[in-house]
């Protein structure tokens, strides 16, 4: 009788050990990986209902074009073709042969910057490279370029720009092409414009299956610099298109505070912060998980329009002129 209770409770725990380490990888069909792509979005993907997206007609459009039998290549291109539908840059699939990507978003507007006008005709080799920022003294008003959020911005890299500024009617932060990074640089730069604890927008995230599974509602709070004093001048933030991400969410986070003019163009969007996963096939999906909205309630994921719209023009270029610089300059000095 104990040894048949002794066995009988080895099978149990053995077939529980089974079933615990040693469940059923998913299939890497062609199929499967359509399904897995298809419900990661569904699950995970936070504007279908303000991109006015119905994902299962997408579903029915494009599962058809999938059988165990298609190419590595023609998969690839299908549910590419399927992501495209939700027209945002931060929606990828990466595989060892290509990256899907949308870039959409900004090729129907405007360049409104070019780096080798400002080289040339403006700088003439007297700016000053201070950490990631490209810096130039136009004697009365500041002036920094940020390239990326990629490139650390540290306190003492920021307040060194700021200190030398000071003095002046006012600072131009120019982001413009600036693609995005990490959004730790963002407040690493946004603080530094505050006297006092902040909430300058809202960010809600995606938590669960449903379509409407999100987080409740947070502030995004930019707090004060310990022991150094907000810069108080007037700020221009020139933007255009290729604003995008995090470098969209400094324009939502600064565009609020009293003293931060916006000016140019609108911003790219790239609201939503992405999660990841990797297919069975190997394949990693990036789509976009939470919503970001101003204080006046405007979702941020398609782009912010600015205070004061301003394009670079043909005649522009023919006469060497930053037309959004200029009038950046000739705001802070009237």
């Amino acid at each position: 009788m104990k040894k048949s209770l002794v066995f009988l409770l080895f099978a149990t725990v053995s077939f529980s050990c089974k079933k615990v380490f040693f469940e059923e990888e998913p299939s890497t069909t062609p199929t499967s990986v359509f399904e897995q792509t298809w419900t990661y979005v569904n699950e995970n993907y936070s504007f279908f209902e303000f991109k006015n997206i119905n994902w299962d007609s997408v579903k029915t459009v494009h599962e058809p074009l999938v059988s165990d039998d298609i190419s590595e290549d023609s998969l690839f291109s299908v549910l590419s073709d399927m992501l495209y539908v939700l027209r945002d840059g931060h929606v990828n699939l990466v595989s060892r042969f290509d990256v899907s990507r949308n870039w959409a978003w900004y090729l129907d507007y405007p360049a409104n910057y070019d780096a080798n006008l400002l080289e040339r005709h403006y700088f003439k080799e007297q700016q000053q490279l201070i950490g990631p920022f490209t810096v130039f003294d136009f004697e009365d008003v500041g002036y920094l370029h940020y390239a990326t959020f990629s490139s650390t911005i540290t306190e003492e890299t920021m307040q060194l720009v700021l200190d030398k500024f000071r003095s002046h009617k006012g600072l131009i932060i120019d982001v413009r092409d600036n693609g995005g990074g990490a959004i730790s640089n963002v407040y690493a730069m946004a603080n530094h414009f505050v006297d006092d604890n902040e909430v300058t927008a809202y960010q809600r995230i995606k938590n669960g299956p449903g379509k409407d599974d999100y987080t409740e509602f947070y502030g995004m709070q930019l707090s004060p610099i310990e022991e150094h004093t907000a810069y108080a001048k007037p700020v221009i933030l020139l933007t255009n298109r290729k604003c995008y991400s995090a470098t969209n969410m400094l324009r939502t986070v600064m565009g609020s505070l009293k003293n931060v003019t916006v000016v140019g163009d609108k911003t790219g969007g790239g609201g939503g912060v992405p999660t990841y996963t990797q297919l069975s096939n190997g394949w990693v999906l990036r789509v976009s998980s939470s919503q970001t909205f101003t204080l006046d309630g405007t979702n941020n994921e398609d782009g912010l329009d600015p205070d004061i719209q301003v394009d670079q023009t043909q005649l522009d270029d023919l006469l060497h002129r930053d037309a959004l610089l200029e009038e950046a300059l000739k705001l802070l000095r009237e």
